[in-house]
């Protein structure tokens, strides 16, 4: 991809008759940071250069830039402070061994960004024009997409509301900005079943509510069970519905699949108090691909737990942007553990995550078109 960093503007033809401009303010010598090698944890250093554009609802959406990463000047009677009104997205880059990148589903992502805005009622944003935003972004600071195997640049879009005001209606001003991070692992034990406490006491969202987007609210529901798990030698928190209490819905920040015998995969269907996970829905394509049978059904806490000591239930993993693939070891529940697959990684889960990886890494060929390679010069 030719950047073309000597100019002011970048400007891409997305499709024919249609362009983005993006305005490039060049980084000083003082903004530059080293790239990190090795050890980069999740989350935790973040690239040169970030995307900004802002939305007033006299112009609509303007000063769309690429400029150097650092902080935001916001008023505090800024409504997001107050309100919550945000929104994000989670996607990443992978290094390829000719040194292109890949992106994985990104229109996925661009579409359930606009789903999420529309939820908070935030205005959407041109999906083309977001996903080449990202692209000239990667572009940019390609070299903070690292090589070594498991890592990958995670890219986080995200929206907040900017009108300052204590009034309670929606913003009239929004700041959608875009950030880049090296990332090595999700879970510090890697590959590897992890414990997992299921809830009883606290719920995550219920249907009808903000589930099913991907709004900060959500999350900070979830730190005090997770504190809480984590107390217990637990790694993430199991999730029931809000109404009864007795169906499951995610693990932690992931969808959950189950697997029945040798070749039968279920996860709980969208109801809307569940995100709609893009690598769930590729595990549903890609599963069917491979001649696994996988479901959609609706899974009693009670009978899982049953299951899993008959030995019905041969295998359980949550599946994310951040992990893709996470083997459950074990759940903890009212005092009492349940064991899955002796605490060891299944087949099923092995062979979907190796499959899964090795797409998005370009190792073998992609059969459903999910990857969009940006070439590096």
């Amino acid at each position: 991809m030719e950047l073309g960093l000597w100019f002011p503007i970048l400007r891409t033809t997305l499709q024919e008759g249609d362009t983005v401009d993006i305005k490039v303010v060049p980084l000083k010598e003082s903004e530059m940071r080293p790239v990190p090698t090795g050890n980069y944890g999740f989350g935790k250093t973040m690239t040169n250069r970030m995307f900004t554009q802002y939305y007033s609802s006299d112009k609509g959406w303007h000063d769309a830039t690429i400029g150097p990463y650092g902080p935001f000047s916001l008023e505090p009677a800024t409504s997001v402070f107050h309100y919550a009104q945000e929104i994000f997205e989670g996607t990443k880059a992978y290094r390829l061994t000719d040194g292109n990148i890949n992106l994985f589903r990104p229109w996925e992502n661009m579409k359930r960004f606009n789903n999420s805005a529309r939820r908070m009622a935030m205005p959407n944003v041109d999906e083309e024009e977001h996903l080449e935003a990202i692209i000239q972004l990667i572009s940019m600071d390609q070299e903070w997409t690292p090589s070594q195997p498991g890592s990958a640049l995670y890219i986080r879009p995200t929206m907040i509301a900017t009108e300052p005001f204590l009034g309670v209606h929606a913003s009239s001003n929004y700041l959608h900005f875009v950030i880049l991070s090296p990332v090595g692992a999700y879970f510090a034990e890697g590959f590897n079943p992890v414990p997992v406490h299921i809830s009883h006491e606290y719920r995550r969202a219920v249907k009808g509510g903000t589930g099913a987007a991907k709004t900060g609210g959500n999350y900070a529901a979830s730190l005090l069970a997770g504190a809480d798990a984590k107390e217990k030698g637990y790694s993430q928190v199991l999730w029931l519905d809000a109404i009864e209490g007795r169906f499951i819905e995610e693990v932690g920040a992931m969808n959950i699949c189950f697997v029945y015998g040798d070749d039968h995969i279920v996860t709980p269907p969208l109801t809307g108090s569940i995100l709609p996970g893009v690598t769930r829905d590729s595990v549903i394509k890609l599963g069917r691909h491979l001649g696994y049978q996988v479901t959609e059904e609706m899974v009693d806490v009670n009978d899982l737990l049953a299951d899993i000591q008959s030995g019905k239930i041969s295998e359980v993993f949550g599946c994310g942007t951040a992990a893709v693939i996470a083997p459950v070891g074990k759940f903890g529940y009212r005092d009492e553990e349940y064991i899955v697959n002796n605490y060891e990684v299944g087949p099923v889960a092995k062979h979907l995550y190796q499959q899964l990886t090795d797409i998005q890494y370009g190792r073998i060929l992609d059969p459903f078109d999910w990857t969009l390679t940006i070439k590096v010069d």
